[in-house]
């Protein structure tokens, strides 16, 4: 197994805070979720997280008007510039200060920031050829009184406006116009919240926090704007009647320059009538808040947009409810209340049929379709951190559970939730799938453990104990017969039939919490492990003799245990930060692990110890077997995540979650930067005072940190981590969400058994001899999948079973591996299946194969289904309008037949 898994995707996170943008085409939402930016494919139902990561939480985003370009800013003004085409980050830029917002000029040549009480215009890197510096600072402009909150631009990107909180909106220009003079539009009652120019105008609207909507119309049309020789020529004219020529480039000869061209303005100025000079006047004022009941009388305005050419206009206010208006006669279309809490932003797509919404508060990200009233898509994350989660026996779905109660099923192809439990009514512990795949097993710090079908989406069964216990963990048996789970306050286990919902036993002689328990995978087996922080790890004949088990001694509190997959072995994580592993026939120990070493010593900004002091405070609270049972993977107090192979005892690989420095205990080390001569600031601790503030400092034994502060920093931490059932990917529970890696093929040239003579161009010309297992096994040698898959499809399907004849086991179950993963992206369905036939009667693959098997053809089912019941019911719709024409043909003829004999008898009548 090789290890060169990458970051692909985050689950439980779809949006965090800053704004979204909808892409050029209208089919797909781009949303900052932490330190990283996730695109949603609202046409495929897919998502898919960018490889890029910034040090703290992304802010600001802006998209160029091509699609191609993301510009996205974090909390601490870092600017990155992102290629969406091979999604890497090609420029940085620091602007030291936080970005309130961005925009791209319509053109794509320039960007718009706003910072502080100033608005910085910057050079697309790309359209200005020859400049060192490839975000060139072109002008800021500084001459407003509060800080900056918007920025819009006309749709020729000649004219912006600047929206700023001592509610006003000044328009600038980056070209020279005679007839243009940085402007001032004044009487909003509120800090600005959107400005929206007109299409092809210079008219504008401005909606302010309070609600207000200000109409202003401009006395000149936007082609009037009347340009002037541009001042960045090299050789220019001090006036008309001087024939010296200067050179800008010169200090002296620009000063002189300027200081005569603002004469010569001042005595043209008086000639130029005023009628040519851009200005403004108020049409209207409409009062948007009066549309929506508010009791406490303190409802905001917090986002607004706007689409010039369908002329719809949407607002979000802080109470989660948002208004659709038509501008044109200022009608109120649609009000909805979405969510509990305020809306952070909100945005149309280009056709302006789709509505783009998302709430900080909840984590909310929802796609609305106005017209027909349906949305589109409805993600929301867990309310507050991923406790625990699991993967299908077959890979394809992932369960969750939250410290919110929530329990939340995820499609793991396409990175959406498809379902959400809210049964439990505290922290969710520990969650499970059943071995046939029908329903899931959670248990809670509420007392309970519950089944949920996956049929019909409901609660069916739920286990309680014969007094109130606080359950931590939970196991299935590998017939799905049997379930039992362990309690935190109560030191026992519990054991319930799922037939019947009745407790059968109830597992004592543990002196300390239950935190881990898992029965053995063997079918035929009901052994059951428990791991206690009472130092001891527990071996019960659960079923057969409950009293009967074995004990134990560890050197440390345990944390956690697991299976291994041939049901001969367990791992114990341990509080002194290591992994010992016992035989489970005889009870004695195999292997052991020291892993403290590797966890990391991240320091919080409170800490009073030294990084190496806090290393020995760190442990593992998560383990999990590989598929083949050759390593296991672990996860606890930190941000590193290790694979440890378990014969060698060796670090295999080390993974480090996070470089989000919005989180506490990233850094190693305590910031420069906050040392002063008292020492570190964060030990300063901060009292109330009259003009307000809070405690900073943390109490003791506290970990979570004051979720009531104005300032909540979290902790980094894995909080569970699993190896999926494929051995394709593998998932952490963190800080951030649920973080999925998996494994790419790409990366690294990693041949088998190569030889001398064995290329490319060798393979190519033993398949032209019509030698195809030779082809094929050169193939699998260089392990180019490109090549494999070239080889794989030139082969006839008439030769295809006297080639597998002819491959050896070895071979036989690499190539059975390869099609394996390569079935969830080809087209070639039939041609692979019947390779798949012929190898799997000719070998027996490993069961990680046979699983990844399953699950790509069980989605090329569901795909193929789908297309079959579209063409069924399209093809029955025509026949029916096939048939009702053919019948309206008849009624037609038959009518021409009655009026033809009724002329018959007419003429008949007549003669």
């Amino acid at each position: 197994m090789r290890f060169n898994y990458k970051f692909s995707n985050i689950l439980g996170t779809v949006y965090r805070e800053g704004n979204l943008i909808f892409t050029p085409d209208g089919n797909s939402v781009i949303s900052p979720v932490g330190n990283r930016i996730s695109k949603f494919d609202l046409k495929n139902n897919t998502s898919f997280t960018l490889p890029v990561e910034s040090s703290h939480n992304y802010e600001q985003i802006a998209l160029s008007p091509d699609g191609n370009l993301l510009f996205a800013v974090n909390e601490v003004g870092e600017a990155d510039l992102i290629s969406l085409v091979s999604n890497r980050v090609i420029h940085k830029y620091r602007f030291n200060e936080r970005v309130l917002h961005l925009r791209f000029s319509p053109d794509g040549k320039h960007i718009a920031a706003c910072k502080l009480n100033k608005i910085f215009i910057l050079q697309t890197p790309g359209h200005f050829i020859g400049q060192f510096n490839q975000f060139a600072l072109e002008r800021v402009f500084s001459d407003i009184l509060g800080d900056t909150t918007y920025v819009a631009w006309t749709d020729d990107s000649s004219i912006f406006a600047v929206g700023s909180k001592d509610a006003t909106v000044r328009l600038y220009t980056i070209g020279n116009y005679s007839n243009f003079r940085p402007y001032s539009l004044t009487g909003h009652p509120d800090t600005i919240v959107g400005i929206f120019f007109e299409e092809n105008s210079l008219d504008l609207m401005v909606v302010s926090r309070n609600g207000h909507l200000s109409v202003w119309q401009c006395s000149l049309f936007l082609n009037q704007m009347a340009t002037i020789e541009s001042t960045n020529s090299k050789r220019l004219k001090l006036n008309d009647d001087e024939e010296d020529e200067i050179d800008l480039s010169k200090g002296e000869d620009r000063e002189r320059y300027v200081i005569n061209k603002e004469e010569k303005y001042n005595q043209k100025q008086a000639k130029i009538d005023s009628k040519n000079l851009l200005s403004y006047r108020k049409l209207s004022t409409h009062f948007l808040n009066d549309y929506i009941k508010d009791e406490h009388n303190n409802l905001k305005m917090t986002a607004a947009d706007y689409h010039k050419k369908v002329k719809i206009l949407v607002t979000g206010f802080s109470n989660g409810s948002f208004l659709i208006f038509e501008t044109v006669g200022k009608s109120l279309i649609h009000s909805l209340n979405i969510s509990e809490t305020s809306i952070s932003t909100i945005v149309l797509n280009n056709a302006g049929d789709w509505i783009a919404i998302g709430c900080k508060g909840h984590g909310q990200l929802l796609v609305w379709e106005w017209q027909s009233e349906t949305y589109v898509m409805k993600q929301q994350a867990h309310g507050s951190e991923v406790s625990c989660l699991t993967y299908s026996g077959d890979s394809v779905y992932i369960a969750t559970g939250g410290e919110d109660g929530k329990v939340k099923l995820w499609n793991n192809q396409s990175g959406f939730c498809f379902v959400t439990f809210s049964e439990h009514t505290s922290t969710v512990t520990d969650i499970v799938f059943a071995p046939n795949k029908k329903f899931i097993i959670s248990t809670s710090l509420d007392g309970t453990v519950r089944a949920f079908d996956l049929a019909r989406y409901r609660n069916f069964k739920t286990f309680v104990s014969p007094r109130p216990v606080q359950f931590s963990c939970v196991s299935i048996d590998s017939t799905g017969e049997f379930i039992a789970a362990g309690g935190q306050d109560v030191f026992e286990a519990y054991l319930w039939s799922m037939k019947i919902g009745k407790l059968l036993e109830v597992l004592s002689g543990h002196e300390g919490p239950i935190v881990s328990l898992e029965f053995s995978p063997i079918i035929s087996s009901t052994t059951l492990v428990t791991a206690s922080w009472d130092k001891t790890l527990r071996i019960w004949n659960a079923v057969e003799n409950a009293s009967d088990h074995e004990t134990i001694q560890l050197f440390a509190d345990g944390l956690c245990v697991a299976f291994r997959p041939d049901g001969k072995e367990v791992v114990v994580a341990t509080l002194d930060g290591q992994l010992l592993f016992f035989d489970v026939r005889t009870s004695t120990q195999v292997a052991s692990i020291e892993g403290r070493n590797d966890l990391g010593s991240g320091r919080t900004d409170t800490d009073l110890i030294t990084a190496k002091k806090n290393l020995q405070s760190k442990a593992f609270n998560s383990v999990c077997y590989s598929a083949d049972g050759q390593f296991v993977i672990a996860g606890g107090q930190s941000k590193n995540v290790c694979i440890y192979n378990v014969a060698e005892g060796i670090l295999l690989k080390k993974f480090e979650i996070t470089q989000n420095q919005s989180f506490d205990a990233v850094l190693d080390v305590v910031n420069r930067r906050k040392m002063t001569e008292f020492g570190n600031i964060d030990l300063i601790e901060q009292r109330e005072t009259r003009e307000g503030g809070n405690v900073k400092l943390k109490l003791p034994g506290v970990h979570k940190g004051d979720l009531a502060a104005r300032t909540f920093k979290p902790e980094v931490n894995v909080f569970d981590v699993k190896f999926s059932p494929t051995g394709l990917s593998w998932s952490a529970a963190t800080t951030e969400g649920v973080l999925v890696y998996s494994l790419n093929n790409g990366f690294i040239f990693d041949p088998f058994l190569l030889e001398l003579g064995i290329t490319t161009k060798t393979t190519k010309d033993t398949l032209h001899k019509k030698e195809y297992a030779s082809a094929l096994m050169m193939a699998l040698r260089l392990n180019e999948p490109n090549l494999i898959t070239e080889i794989l499809e030139s082969i006839p399907s008439n030769d295809i079973e006297l080639t597998v004849a002819s491959l050896p086991k070895m071979y036989a179950e690499k190539i059975t591996k390869h099609i394996a993963v390569l079935l969830g992206s080809t087209t070639h369905i039939e041609f692979y299946v019947q390779w798949i036939m012929f190898l799997l009667n000719s070998y027996q693959p490993h069961q990680t194969i046979i699983l990844t098997l399953y699950k790509n053809l069980s989605k090329k089912y569901t795909d193929l289904s789908k297309v079959c019941d579209y063409n069924k019911y399209t093809l029955a719709v025509i026949k029916r309008l096939a048939h009702l024409q053919i019948n309206e043909v008849k009624e037609e003829v038959k009518t021409e037949n009655e009026q033809m004999e009724v002329d018959e008898n007419k003429v008949i009548s007549i003669y």
